[in-house]
């Protein structure tokens, strides 16, 4: 878990850096992600919230590369005990810090693709690490609006806890 957050973070970082030099530069965005469980999560949930911050940069015209970060939470229906994925007992929920990098493709001006890949690392001691997945649609209403609906996913252990989402968010 701690190698691949130091390598995420070292991607971000390079990132950055790589891009700040250019005058017409990327785009950041901080917006609110809320999600309706599918597939296993579902039976232990009934909605997840969070918040996120995007980092968005043009490669050509219409492809753009995108590192994202956030905070997600999942309260639990009942008390949850799966030891064996990393999750702790708990009446309230759980915490998760997603990591992701991806493309972003835009059809037209407004209209968008996104996929990203990454990691969604528990916030609670004991947690583990899951591979996180997420191919989406967005609009990009004016230079800072920006509504985005993904599926997304977070697989360990043959067990994938799903969730289709909104995200809603200001670009700056």
């Amino acid at each position: 878990m701690k190698k691949t957050l130091f390598l995420l973070i070292v991607l971000l970082g390079i990132t950055i850096n790589s891009f700040a030099q250019k005058a017409d530069g990327g785009k950041f965005s901080i917006g609110v992600d809320a999600g309706l469980p599918v597939g296993d999560l579902r039976n232990i949930a009934t909605f997840v919230i969070g918040g996120s911050l995007k980092y968005e940069h043009p490669i050509c015209n219409k492809l753009w590369v995108t590192v994202s970060g956030g905070y997600t939470y999942i309260p639990y229906k009942n008390d949850v005990l799966i030891s064996s994925l990393g999750y702790v007992q708990t009446n309230s929920g759980e915490g998760f810090i997603p990591l992701k990098a991806g493309l972003k493709y835009f059809f037209n001006d407004v209209i968008y693709g996104e996929a990203q890949a990454g990691s969604a690392i528990a916030a609670q001691s004991g947690g583990v690490t899951k591979f996180a997945y997420a191919p989406g649609v967005g609009v990009r209403f004016s230079k800072d609006a920006d509504i985005g609906l993904r599926y997304e996913g977070w697989a360990q252990s043959g067990v994938t806890f799903s969730q289709i989402a909104l995200r809603i968010a200001y670009v700056f």
